[in-house]
């Protein structure tokens, strides 16, 4: 094998050299001029199919013969683009290139591709920029990022800045230009492609591969885990891909469905989704936040709703996805065809499969909602510490009674500073039931707070549609910040079957939040529907009770050494006695412990070895790679166990066998 890589590495370099020692060519008329945007037509073929197709993006694709055509007329470095036949496997390097490195591509070949790709291409300014001395300082703009750098807004715009800053190093962050700091690439890709078009993901996929750098994809900027950015990188920026096609009679390519369903984009966000259920009067399983992405990392990562204990996951209502693959191609996943990676698209995780362009969704009848939401603290409550205590044992301890239901019980809670602790209701809600039901439901819950004098002054609602509820009752979560980090746990219902061991499981989950953590708790579970052909959900998911986020934080001037504790904390002590007792359950991947040194088993279970040989049959170079993903631990950022941010700021290469 190193022979064979020496070899591949010598030919890569003799190529290089040839390509920018010279311009761009192309011949017109048989005469040999300069490749531009006179001479040169985006490399995109307008495609008439059988296929359901979303119009004015997914029809423009690149083919056979459209790099045909180019190589006829010898347009320079045309052979980077072509599809991969997965032929000469060995040569693969041992590390991706970076800027700088002599395969990286130079300002030659960046440009054919950005003139085959109609003028897509976007050299990567960090978002911060405007705070920082230099050519990008912009003190109106820089004003504006300092008041809304926590709005998720101010991010999904941008083609490259991230809502989880930690991941590129925390580099450029705007309140720090003041400080006379340097604004760095650091973690953030080199060039981001603005897509349009199949075709343009497919010059990019085939670019990424051939020239050896990293290629990831980036929707909105909402990531948890770092699967959306990487230093040297080629990103695709599939934001604008945001089509929906409502489809009120739709029948599955095996005959298993039949009724209505969404075709959506890759681009398209919740808040997008459920404004045209509500305007087509249906229900659709997409997430909180209203800016995440819902068939980008959300779905193939599993995706919880609000709609989950009566729906299941959004991964459950796939009927169909299409993709570009790692070899380049255009193909659809359904249960007909390509059927492993339907399979695994649907809750095996994100960011490692390919480039989803869009995603045909079930969609649901209109459905009322009611619930209740509280915002408080014990301070305002005039309860102590033990009294809270009580009252959470005694709303936590009926979560199988309302179990029973569709219940979805969204709660916050932290340690205030003076002792104490806030607590937020946000909201605890079951769709299909009326308010009466709801109350009756939870009058037992009331009377028990009632004696005990905690009065968190309800706010009872009742919609007749989930929008509506969502809408009102969802908080804003803020964005940006680089002082926290978070773990999570999927807690299932035998821990509620024994006495013993629920009262275990609440003193457990008390104690991380005495040691100072915050926690996010739901009542909620993820069954899977029927009639729902099998899929990578985590299976955890089938089985929880309580799905627990916990984080810790740590101050704005804190060194690395405090860093790297807090963070140590949380994997090998916080979350760990989360594992203790469930054992054998599992984590949701799109909001884990990026340190989870056992994430394969916590993320994906069981399925975990059928994933890794899908994986490597699909895309056997490894040409998409993120953290945690399947395949991940194969590959290493250099030197990332000295990073205290666990950022994408370093080299990836192969880990050594």
């Amino acid at each position: 094998m190193p022979a064979q890589r020496t070899r591949w590495t010598l030919v890569a370099t003799l190529s290089l050299l040839a390509s920018t020692s010279c311009a761009q060519t192309i011949v017109v008329d048989g005469k040999t001029v300069s490749a531009d945007y006179d001479t040169v037509a985006p490399a995109v073929d307008s495609i008439s199919s059988n296929a359901r197709l979303l119009p004015g993006f997914e029809n423009l694709q690149l083919t056979d013969n459209v790099l045909a055509n180019l190589t006829n007329l010898q347009l320079s470095n045309i052979s980077l683009f072509h599809f991969d036949d997965n032929k000469n496997l060995d040569s693969t390097p041992k590390c991706k290139s970076l800027p700088g490195d002599l395969l990286y591509p130079g300002k030659i070949e960046w440009k054919v591709f950005d003139l085959l790709t109609g003028g897509a291409l976007i050299k990567t300014v960090p978002l911060g920029a405007a705070c920082y001395d230099g050519e990008h300082y912009d003190a109106a703009v820089c004003d504006y990022l300092l008041a809304n750098w926590s709005i998720t807004e101010t991010h999904v715009n941008d083609p490259s800045s991230l809502m989880s800053p930690l991941f590129a190093g925390a580099t450029c962050q705007p309140q720090n230009g003041a400080l006379g700091e340097e604004c760095t690439l650091g973690g953030f890709p080199e060039y981001s492609v603005n897509v349009t078009t199949v075709a343009q993901i497919q010059l990019a996929v085939n670019f990424a591969r051939s020239r050896n750098i990293r290629l990831v994809v980036r929707n909105t900027g909402h990531d948890f885990l770092g699967r959306n950015t990487g230093k040297g990188a080629l990103s695709l920026w599939t934001h604008h891909l945001n089509d929906i096609e409502v489809m009120d009679e739709y029948e599955s390519a095996d005959g298993s469905y039949k009724g209505p369903a969404f075709k959506m984009g890759a681009g398209v966000l919740v808040h997008e989704m459920y404004e045209v259920a509500e305007k087509h009067g249906y229900t659709g399983v997409g997430g909180e936040c209203r800016t995440v992405g819902v068939t980008g990392g959300y779905t193939p990562g599993g995706g919880h709703s609000p709609v989950s204990s009566l729906y299941g996951m959004a991964a459950d209502q796939v009927l169909s996805v299409d993709i570009v693959t790692p070899d380049g191609r255009f193909i659809t996943a359904d249960d007909t065809q390509n059927t492993d990676l339907f399979w695994a698209i649907r809750g095996g995780g994100a960011a490692t499969w390919g480039v989803v362009t869009s995603m045909t969704v079930r969609v649901h009848e209109k459905i009322a909602v009611a619930g209740m939401a509280w915002d408080t603290t014990t301070t305002d409550m005039g309860i102590d510490d033990e009294t809270f205590w009580k009252a959470i044992e005694a709303y936590w301890s009926r979560y199988p009674e309302y179990a029973e239901y569709p219940t979805y019980g969204y709660c916050r809670m932290s340690g205030l500073p003076d002792g104490g602790y806030a607590w937020r209701g946000k909201p605890f809600m079951i769709p299909g039931m009326t308010l009466r039901d709801f109350k009756k439901l939870v009058q037992p819950l009331l009377d028990e707070w009632e004696a005990l004098g905690v009065d968190p002054k309800l706010e009872f609602f009742e919609y007749d549609n989930l929008y509506s509820a969502w809408k009102k009752h969802f908080p804003t979560v803020p964005v940006g910040g680089t002082t926290a980090r978070t773990a999570n746990r999927l807690l299932p219902r035998k821990n509620w079957e024994d006495a013993e061991l629920l009262n275990k499981t609440i003193k457990t989950v008390r104690s991380i939040v005495e040691d100072g953590a915050f926690l996010v708790h739901y009542n909620i579970n993820g069954p899977k529907p029927e009639g729902v052909s099998d899929n990578a959900v985590n299976p955890a998911w089938r089985d929880t009770m309580m799905f627990n986020i916990i984080g810790v934080m740590w101050d704005a001037n804190a060194t690395e050494e405090e860093i790297a504790a807090a963070n140590k904390k949380l994997t090998g002590d916080l979350s760990q006695r989360l594992k203790d007792i469930s054992p054998g359950a599992g984590a949701y991947n799109n909001e884990g412990d990026l340190m989870d040194p056992e994430w394969q088993e916590s993320f994906y279970g069981q399925n975990y070895d059928r994933l890794l040989e899908i994986k490597k049959k699909i895309d056997p170079r490894d040409l998409f790679w993120a953290p945690t993903a399947v395949g991940s631990e194969g590959w290493a950022i250099v030197n990332q166990e000295n990073d205290p941010f666990i950022s994408q700021d370093g080299r990836l290469c192969r880990v050594s066998a």
